[in-house]
């Protein structure tokens, strides 16, 4: 059953829910009205013979059907009416030839002083009983008016519940197959859509609507699959590059030694240069398998308690002992509140590889070889902020540093492969922290790194 049909289906039960509810309810609610309806009439005729009754009745003078026919005429169809003494016997009877086969239950009309119901010819009977006369007045009558009514309400209501069933399915499967064209649409698109042609976008009207929610979800989620693929593909190209250069000029440097004589010591020279290409080659595939190892890991809530100080002093004593000629500040904004401030959930071995990479470019990239780095803590949160003097990146270069192999203008005559800023987003993320970058002044780089911490607000 497709989605149209149980749409269509669904709605079209509510709707004859709504119209069965509804039409029992009129068709109830009017026979209810009219049953007391009628029995009002009954009720009224028995009290209105009782009274002629006594007012003609002598003793000397019997009461006859004529004299009350005289001054009272016959108000019900198929009337009936009789009334009985106090032991039964039957004083007055209309008409004549009425038979009275209906048993008094005189204990407990004597309770209430009277008594209806309805038998099974739907005949309508009221027994009343007059203290001042101590009678028994029993009045029955058949409602053939209303009754007939009755019968002509129930078979319009049955029209109206089929009629307005069929409407309503029929309006239902169309109001659904106008509905669903923009999911209709959408799935088309969801077929067309391949590799090739991520570019393309469902049209998303001005209504606020959940179709429009949808298309523009999709738009979204494309527009996001285009960019991871051109990602991969640029990630790829540039990982292929990488690789292609070192091997091409290791290539070319064992046929330049196998095409000629070379001297022990130009042996030792290709030795030296396909070394160095070999560890450029081992560094950048050290490089890739990180980001591939960080790509699956998760965050652990069971990760230790790490003191960022620690690290960080940890961090530049490294850093110190790497790179022959660093000078590093380090400073806090202002005391910290607490040790709780300081401290962070994560994985020491990756946030100082994070740190060292942040470090190593802020070295590497300033024009006096001074890095420096600056705690600040905060309410649930703790900011490393690490700034050099140098060139600063252009608001374009902004979007693509965390893209693996990019490199600004900058880093034109610096050797290096564009992936240690991916690396250190991975692993901030991995963390639940967030790296971000601002250039303050004309020549002032800073870059932070802002992770949670233990403090209580």
């Amino acid at each position: 059953m497709n989605i149209k049909l149980r749409f269509a289906l669904l709605f079209t039960s509510f709707v004859a829910i709504i119209l069965l509810t509804s039409a029992t309810a009129i068709y109830l609610l009017y026979s209810s009205y009219r049953s007391e309806d009628y029995y009002n009439r009954v009720n009224f005729e028995a009290n209105e013979v009782h009274r002629i009754f006594n007012e003609i009745r002598k003793p000397d003078r019997e009461v006859t059907v004529d004299l009350v026919k005289d001054v009272h005429d016959k108000a019900l169809y198929n009337e009936e009416l009789f009334i009985e003494d106090s032991l039964g016997n039957t004083l007055f009877k209309m008409p004549d030839t009425a038979q009275n086969n209906v048993e008094i239950p005189r204990e407990q009309i004597l309770k209430k002083n009277e008594y209806e119901f309805t038998d099974d010819q739907q005949v309508q009977h009221v027994i009343l009983y007059k203290p001042d006369t101590k009678l028994f007045v029993h009045a029955s009558g058949y409602d053939r008016s209303g009754l007939g009514k009755q019968r002509t309400l129930q078979l319009i209501l049955l029209v109206v519940f089929f009629g307005g069933l069929l409407l309503t399915a029929v309006m239902s499967f169309l109001f659904v197959q106008q509905a669903i064209k923009p999911i209709l649409r959408l799935s088309l698109q969801m077929q067309r859509t391949n590799e090739q042609n991520l570019s393309d976008r469902i049209e998303v009207k001005p209504a606020n609507d959940e179709i429009n929610a949808i298309a523009r979800n999709f738009n979204a989620m494309l527009e996001r699959l285009r960019k991871a693929f051109e990602s991969q593909k640029s990630f790829v190209q540039h990982a292929s590059h990488e690789l292609r250069t070192p091997l091409s000029v290791m290539l070319s440097q064992t046929e330049a030694a196998l095409n000629r004589s070379c001297t022990e010591e130009e042996y030792k020279l290709i030795l030296e240069s396909l070394k160095e290409e070999q560890q450029h080659m081992v560094q950048l595939t050290n490089s890739l398998l990180a980001i591939s190892q960080y790509e699956s890991l998760e965050y652990m809530a069971d990760w230790p308690q790490i003191r960022i100080d620690e690290l960080l002093y940890e961090t530049i004593a490294m850093s110190k002992r790497m790179y022959p000629g660093i000078r590093i500040s380090f400073a806090f904004e202002q005391p910290p509140a607490s040790d709780a401030s300081l401290t962070v959930r994560g994985n020491d071995t990756l946030l100082r590889s994070a740190l060292m990479n942040l470090i190593k470019n802020a070295f590497k990239y300033s024009v006096d070889q001074q890095v420096n780095m600056l705690l600040i803590t905060r309410v649930h949160e703790v900011e490393i902020s690490i700034e050099n003097r140098g060139p600063q990146l252009t608001p374009s270069e902004l979007e693509k540093i965390m893209i693996p192999f990019f490199r600004g203008e900058n880093a034109a005559n610096k050797k290096g492969f564009g992936l240690g800023l991916s690396i250190v987003d991975r692993i901030v993320s991995l963390h639940k922290g967030r790296v971000s970058y601002r250039p303050v002044g004309e020549d002032r780089n800073v870059f932070s790194i802002i992770l949670r911490n233990f403090q209580e607000s």
